[in-house]
Order: structure tokens, then sequence, then C-alpha cells
């Protein structure tokens, strides 16, 4: 991230949400995703043949980036972070200001669609090492919302690896270890973890299915049957948990009935009986069940789409499985797939010819699908250096300038018929730019205005400074359907609090995404 400008403060990049899950046990949750499997509701009775408790912490890490877990010693679990300052440019007093409980909120009401450029910025926020708010406590509202706002845009990667930094056996953040590598087919180590660790005193679904999961047949057996005898597991719960442990004795059976509430256990046993859910309507992070290699071509496609689209995965992976082999079908998916594939064949052998014929259908393809900004962050920088046709190259200039390439691209020789004021944004030339339009002359205000906008006076005045940034990233939600004043208050805070690299890439998507006329 680059921080242009003395402006009023440094860098930030923020956005998550407070959403505590039922790993709270000595108050009420207040979590917004009710999604999250309820893996600590009571501390359950004692459970003869279970594994002896170990001293030793589990160091098999569940997560995609590797993350060593160190001592935090007083450091409060709201500090806790993957990228240090050094990193991201932040300055140290960006949360401390503020109320935990109240970044928290805001955080979880930003959407979990924002414009890509916004969307990437708020990922450098949630993996941010900054000091706690001053009223932070135990309860880590601030780290719990950053981890539930991956949560809810799918991004389950980015919520392990926090978890794990954070340590993933304390009580407070075991349930979100659990799904997450529940969910990610990593369940293992939470697994070990649970039946070592009886202070993390699971539910008996939980507790059943580890048992299960670590060959313990007879003590899984034991304990769903003291359970359903104490009433404390649900007869939906007994139907699915015994076809888990026994699915032969159900051969011939009805299906069971869709569960009312869909957790990342019941989908994942549900998968085990071979009674798989669809994931119509299931929250974004169930998508990442079905990246897995063990799941159909044309399902793991839908999936890496729906997870691109929130920025939950990197625009490589999405292109990765478009190649990965020949599709059999037309129509749909499959056209994305045959004209991607066509594209990429004539970009890797450097033929003009055949980029120029086959751009601006991937283009089109991707704009359809809502996916342009990942096709212009992957191939955008690369095209400039081809001699194309007139439409592939305005195709060209487009990807160029939704790519962080977006300053070259500006500078490269624009095909006749380019916005001027697009280039005049990239290069953050502005000064005595006009326009009648409504969305530009926002853009062109925002970028000359000297002041911040008074409706966020109060908060720098206080130098509360992530809510004033997470409420200009809300104001965009929209991206270029948004009010205009609001895109305009938003791009001026941003471009005052020297967050202009930030602030070009939102207003060149503003721009380029626009609906056409």
């Amino acid at each position: 991230m680059r921080i242009n400008g003395p402006g009023l403060i440094l860098t930030l990049s923020l956005a998550a949400a407070p959403i505590h899950l039922a790993a709270q046990t000595d108050s009420e949750p207040l979590s917004a995703i009710d999604w999250l499997s309820d893996v600590v509701r009571e501390v359950p009775k004692p459970i003869t043949n279970q594994p002896a408790p170990s001293s030793q912490d589990v160091t098999e890490s569940a997560s995609v980036i590797e993350v060593t877990t160190t001592p935090l010693g007083q450091i409060k679990l709201d500090a806790v972070g993957l990228l240090p300052r050094s990193t991201t440019g932040l300055p140290a007093d960006f949360w401390t200001r503020s109320s935990a409980k109240a970044l928290g909120m805001q955080l979880s009401d930003l959407r979990a669609d924002l414009p890509p450029p916004l969307s990437q910025f708020l990922t450098t926020l949630l993996l941010a090492e900054l000091p706690a708010p001053a009223d932070s406590a135990d309860g880590a509202e601030m780290f719990l919302a950053r981890v539930d706002k991956f949560l809810e845009i799918g991004a389950l990667d980015q919520a392990q690896a926090l978890v794990q930094r954070a340590g993933p056996t304390r009580p407070v953040l075991f349930g979100r270890w659990f799904d997450v590598s529940l969910l990610t087919g990593r369940e293992d180590a939470a697994c070990t973890s649970m039946l070592q660790t009886p202070s993390i005193a699971p539910t008996y679904p939980a507790r059943i299915f580890c048992l299960a999961r670590a060959g313990d047949w007879d003590a899984a057996a034991l304990t769903l049957g003291t359970g359903e005898t104490l009433g404390v597991i649900t007869k939906k719960e007994v139907d699915l948990l015994s076809r888990f442990l026994d699915p032969e004795l159900f051969e011939g059976e009805p299906l069971l009935p869709i569960p009312d509430r869909i957790t990342p256990l019941t989908f994942r046993m549900h998968e085990a009986i071979g009674e798989p859910l669809s994931l119509g309507g299931l929250p974004h992070a169930f998508a990442y069940a079905n990246l897995s290699d063990k799941n159909g071509w044309k399902s793991r496609i839908s999936a890496a789409e729906r997870l691109t689209r929130t920025g939950a995965i990197p625009p490589s992976q999405l292109f990765a499985l478009y190649n990965e082999r020949t599709p059999a079908a037309s129509g749909g998916v499959w056209d994305r797939v045959e004209a991607i594939q066509a594209f990429e064949t004539s970009l890797k052998a450097g033929d003009p010819g055949g980029i120029s014929t086959h751009l601006p259908r991937a283009m089109r393809a991707m704009r359809s699908a809502g996916l342009e900004h990942a096709f212009a962050q992957s191939y955008g920088p690369q095209l400039g250096k081809f001699p194309l046709t007139s439409e592939a190259q305005s195709d060209a200039i487009r990807a160029g300038l939704m790519s962080k390439d977006y300053e070259l691209a500006a500078n490269s020789d624009l095909p006749s018929g380019t916005p001027e004021l697009w280039k005049r944004v990239a290069t953050g030339q502005l000064g005595g730019a006009r326009s009648d339009d409504a969305l530009e002359a926002a853009v062109i205000a925002a970028f000359n205005a000297e002041t911040p906008p008074e409706i966020f006076a109060s908060l720098l005045s206080e130098r509360r400074l992530g809510e004033a940034v997470i409420q200009a990233m809300g104001l965009m939600a929209d991206g270029p359907r948004s009010d205009p004043a609001d895109i305009e208050r938003g791009l001026t805070l941003l471009n005052q609090l020297g967050l202009a690299d930030v602030a070009r890439q939102t207003a060149l998507h503003m721009l380029l995404t626009r609906p056409r006329a």
C-alpha cells in the first residue's frame, strides 16, 4: 500500500464486524453470524475412554498461511495481528481513541461486497497489528469482530491465520477455529485439541464428531447414548449423529430433512453420510468447502467465483481453476472458461492478433459475472506491451487502470476516445478539472478538497481515525451506484488522511464500472 501526502494521518486500512460466537460463556453472544456452531454451550459430563489431557500445545497449523504462535504475555487479543505497522504504515493510535464495542459494531455493519479496492483495503485493516482500543477488555471484541468479518466474506484462510496467531485453544477463540477447520477440511488439529483440553468444554455433538474422527468409535457411541439419555442432544442431532457413526444401519432409509439451522458441523456430517447440503442460500464461508478437489470441477469454479467476488480468495486461484481442463459443455460458466482459456493461450504465446480477438470476449464474460476487476488484477499489467486493435486496446486500458499498475497504464499511449478524467485520476492531476456529470464531479471535488468533510470533523478532532475510515468506506459501499455526495465525502476523507492510493483505485473503479448508457 502506498501512502501519499503528509496529510492528516498516515495509513489506514480496516474493517471487521463484531460477531461474537457461542464460545462466550458468561455473557450473551454479540455475534451477528448465526451459523457458527454451538461448540461450547455447556460442559459435558465426564466421558470414559477419552484421551488423557496433555499440557502440550498443538503445533500443527490448520492454516494455509504459515503462522507461528508466540506467547502474547499481557498483549490484549484486540491488538493481535499479522501485518506489523512497518508493513501497513497505520498510525499507532488508529484504534486507541475509540470504543472497542463501537468499532466492532461499525465493522459488522460494513457490507461483505464492498467495491474491490475497498475490500482489499479492508483485508489489510483486519490483519493489521495495532494497539488495542483503550477500553479493550478480555472479551476481545475487536479481535472477534475482525475474525468474524473474514468469516462473513468467506475468507477462511485469513480468519484461521488470525486465530492461529492468537492461540486457537483459548476458550473464546476455539469455536471459530473449530468451525473454520471444518469448512477447510483441516479439522484434525482442532479435534486433537478438543479431546486433549477439558477446559475447552465442547458440546456432545462436537465431541462425538471428534472422537469418531480419532477412530474411537466406542467412546463416540457411548457419548451419543449418554447425551441422549441426559436430554442434552436433540432428536435431530441424534438422527444425524447415529447415521454419521454407523451409516450402514440406515441404508435404504429416507434422506434426513434439511436442518433448520445449518452449521459447519452439521454441514460436514451431512457430507460424510453421503447427503451433502446445497450451497444455495448458505453464507459465503460454506462455499469454501466446495474448493476441495474432491468436488466436481463446475462446483469448484462456482465456489471460486463467489469467493473471488468478495475478495476472500486471490483471482489467481480462480483463473487456475478455469484452466484446469477442457470444458465438455457450453453455456453459463463453461462459456467463461472457454473465453479465458482462449485468451490465455494467446497471451502466453505473445500473439497480438489472438489477444485482440479473444480479449474483448473474455472481458465481457468476466464483466457479466461481476469479475471484471479480478480479470484486471490478474492480466491488466501484462496487456500494455502488445499492439492491439482499437477495441482490444480499449479493453486493455480499462484492465490496466483497474489493476495495481494503474499509473503505468495511465502514462501509456491511451487510445483516442479514452476519457481524459481517467488519466487525471490515475495520476492525481485533477487541478482545474470540470464535469457536469454527477459522479465525475464528485470525484473531481474529492481530490481537489483542501479539508476533510464536515461530517468527520468530530471524529478527526478526537483522532478516532478508525471510526472515520469505516464510515467513509460505508458511504461508498454501493460502488458507482452510491450517492455522488457520499462518494465525494468518502474519497475526500481517504485522500485527506494520506490514503491517496486507495482513494484513486476506488475512484477509478467507480468510473470504469459505472452502468453504461
